[in-house]
């Protein structure tokens, strides 16, 4: 699994994250909260190995990470970015099957294997896009092109999945299909996630523990109700919040309070 011990990270003379740490179990969703320019994207992206840090370390699997193989941190560690960045034309398959390059499956001369493809068509049903899985990846609305980014994510069956405002810019129904989907895999198949997300209330709804970030430092760490409180949130984002029980879950219910 994936663990950060006091990183810190510095763009030049700024300080973009802090002395953070994290250690991720399996099964677990994370969620990363913070206003904008709190550090979330570039921790995620140190996560990954896309960033040095200036001290501290990030481990796979007790090694740091600067010690494994590209190859080795892409089936171990899978991305959901907020869009794909797809400059020719492919068909939703394609573009999932993409995500079996850094298996070991894959065959020796690059080109994707029975089980490849049985992997790839899975996770396109997993995901409802198995009818849509010869349709051009420009052709999709963008609730169906950003289940298609979490589908090549799965297709890795990487144990980790780092996502980076998976829901962004999705309408409401989309953004609960996403993280449904994130909550299933990591409940069936012992998965790990990191959610960025600014959607307080999904995050509460979704994840098992609650990283909330501000100006690069970790404000706290917890579950939901220990994190999600009026006085934490009120300090990280700078206005009144409160915060009662959902009527029919139970976990933290936030409303920021105007005027």
């Amino acid at each position: 699994m994936l663990e950060a011990h006091a990183i810190t990270i510095r763009y030049g003379s700024r300080l973009a994250v802090a002395n953070v740490s994290l250690k991720l179990a399996p099964g677990e969703i994370v969620a990363v909260l913070g206003p904008n320019g709190a550090g979330k994207s570039t921790l995620l992206r140190a996560l990954n190995g896309g960033l040095s840090t200036n001290s501290g370390d990030v481990l796979l699997n007790g090694r740091p990470l600067r010690q494994h193989t590209r190859r080795t941190i892409g089936r171990n560690i899978a991305v959901v970015a907020q869009e794909a960045d797809v400059r020719f034309p492919v068909t939703v398959l394609e573009f999932v099957l993409g995500g079996r390059f850094s298996s070991a499956s894959t065959g020796s001369w690059g080109w994707e294997t029975e089980h490849d493809i049985t992997v790839a068509k899975s996770v396109l049903d997993e995901t409802e896009l198995g009818d849509l899985s010869q349709r051009p990846m420009n052709e999709l609305s963008g609730g169906e092109r950003q289940r298609a980014v979490l589908a090549r994510a799965l297709a890795t069956e990487a144990k980790t999945l780092l996502l980076d405002e998976p829901t962004a810019n999705l309408d409401l129904a989309h953004q609960v299909a996403i993280l449904a989907l994130v909550r299933r895999r990591c409940d069936l198949s012992d998965v790990a996630a990191i959610v960025i997300t600014h959607d307080v209330n999904l995050a509460a709804q979704f994840a098992d523990r609650v990283l909330l970030m501000k100006d690069g430092t970790a404000a706290a760490l917890g579950r939901p109700e220990e994190v999600l409180t009026p006085e934490l949130l009120g300090n990280v984002f700078g206005v009144r919040i409160l915060v009662d029980k959902h009527p029919v879950t139970g976990v933290p219910r936030i409303t920021p309070v105007h005027g």
